[in-house]
């Protein structure tokens, strides 16, 4: 018998498949309790969980989509393409049918169930090195909070899973948790995240480490208001014995030959050519302009377009133009941290970078600043100027002013990293920028496809 799920808390009973139809028990309880019985196998759940994260609707696509388009800089150059999904973030009318909006709430929840099998079945497993026994359950703290912390800032109040699901039917007419707990529960992860990982070394740069925790709840610190507690955490991250560094030059920064380099606290990993091209992400298709050609490459789709008036942001000395951002000759720009494919159009090699250590060394910059102390603002803001090559900021030292020059280097430092719609929210400007007066869409709706399933599940105002 099978059955289709389109509740997200119950989207995935294994580890592997990616499909919406699952043979249910007792197949899928047999299964899984014949697995897990060893260290292997628990490693193949935990890679299982980071597979996750490669999913179109987590960071192959959806949250750089959600993160930038709705932004000023970015627009859907051609919303006709792929149903209008892309289009309708830019112009704040997604619908709860939209399919990109099912995507990013099913595959969270998809990852968010891996995670938690992994940590339901790891405690009695005996490893070779406790450490890394440790880690792992460090690792999957981190990737489900990750998960809340995308989903609570995309929809608000969202179902709260955290235990192994293995029958669907205990998670229908529970609804929506309230965000406070959700984001109580991220914290609860994070913390003890940091408790068990070790700082990054050549071992395990590729995995989450413990910087990667502190920077992820520092964010989440930060959106919440909590500055103090952001503001610690952060110097942490920069503290030497970290072992990160920003590096000297933006063209090192997201090379495919320096990928998981010291500035990258944490990025979800993508190839090409790899098995038959399945392992490569699609942005580069979709968020570049239509018809864009490098050399055998073609059939772009325009949903991530730069404006050309961002592109003339960047002063002619500024190391990031025409490294970060690249404009054609039609004089559209374009994000160019995504690798052109080596093989297919939807399959480039570059990594999804979450977190890197310009992002944390610029809030830093705005934390001092809204603490009062310009001079502080001003030398954390002054290390990425002067990386870029546009030297030390000279102007007013004031504190909106100061906040100005900030948020404008973030714009230009990290254009395309699904940071500018949380920015944005986060500092609460989305009326200020972008004209937004009504706030019911400063959340996207939750899909038409889980209230369908569940009744206990509400829409959010406005939709």
């Amino acid at each position: 018998m099978k059955i289709t799920f389109y509740i997200g808390v119950c989207a995935l009973l294994c580890t592997t498949a990616c499909t919406k139809e699952l043979q249910l028990y007792p197949e899928t309880e047999k299964v899984a309790g014949n697995f897990y019985r060893n260290e292997a196998e628990i490693e193949e759940a935990v890679n299982a969980a980071y597979a996750a994260l490669q999913k179109q609707g987590v960071y192959d696509l959806g949250m750089l989509a959600v993160g930038e388009i709705p932004g000023e800089d970015a627009y859907d150059e051609t919303p006709a393409n792929d149903g209008g999904v892309y289009g309708m973030l830019d112009l704040y009318n997604v619908i709860p049918q939209s399919g990109l909006i099912q995507d990013i709430w099913q595959d969270s929840y998809i990852g968010i169930q891996r995670a938690n099998i992994v940590l339901n079945r790891i405690q009695p497993i005996a490893f070779a090195k406790e450490e890394n026994k440790n880690s792992r359950i460090g690792e999957m703290k981190f990737v489900r909070a990750l998960l809340y912390f995308n989903l609570v800032r995309t929809y608000g109040d969202v179902p709260l899973v955290i235990e192994e699901v293995t029958n669907p039917q205990d998670y229908f007419g529970k609804g929506r948790v309230d965000k406070d707990k959700v984001y109580a529960q991220v914290k609860t992860d994070l913390t003890e995240a940091i408790a068990l990982l070790p700082y990054r070394n050549e071992s395990n740069k590729g995995r989450v480490f413990k910087s990667s925790a502190e920077a992820l709840l520092g964010k989440v610190e930060l959106t919440l208001g909590n500055r103090t507690a952001a503001k610690a955490l952060f110097e942490e991250v920069l503290k030497p014995s970290a072992g990160l560094q920003l590096l000297d030059n933006p063209e090192e920064v997201f090379s495919l030959s320096n990928e998981l380099n010291k500035e990258i606290l944490f990025a979800v990993q993508f190839a090409s050519g790899v098995n038959s091209n399945s392992e490569g992400t699609d942005a580069y298709r979709m968020f570049n302009p239509t018809g864009r050609v490098e050399g055998k490459i073609t059939g772009t789709k325009g949903h991530g377009v730069l404006k050309g008036e961002f592109y003339n942001l960047y002063a002619a000395n500024d190391k990031r133009k025409d490294v970060y951002v690249k404009r054609l000759p039609s004089g559209l720009a374009y994000n160019n941290k995504i690798a052109v494919p080596s093989t297919v159009v939807g399959d480039s090699g570059s990594d999804f970078v979450v977190l890197r250590l310009a992002d944390i060394i610029l809030l830093l910059a705005e934390i001092e600043n809204e603490e009062g102390d310009a001079d502080k603002a001003i030398a954390y803001l002054n290390r990425i100027r002067e990386r870029a090559g546009i030297g030390v900021y000279t102007g007013a030292k004031d504190k909106s002013a100061v906040f100005q020059e900030i948020d404008l280097q973030r714009r230009k430092e990290l254009v395309f990293e699904g940071h500018r719609w949380f920015d944005i929210l986060r500092t609460g400007r989305s009326k200020e920028v972008l004209g937004i007066t009504d706030a019911n869409k400063l959340l996207m709706p939750v899909p038409a496809s889980q209230i369908a399933a569940d009744g206990s599940i509400k829409q959010n105002p406005g939709y």
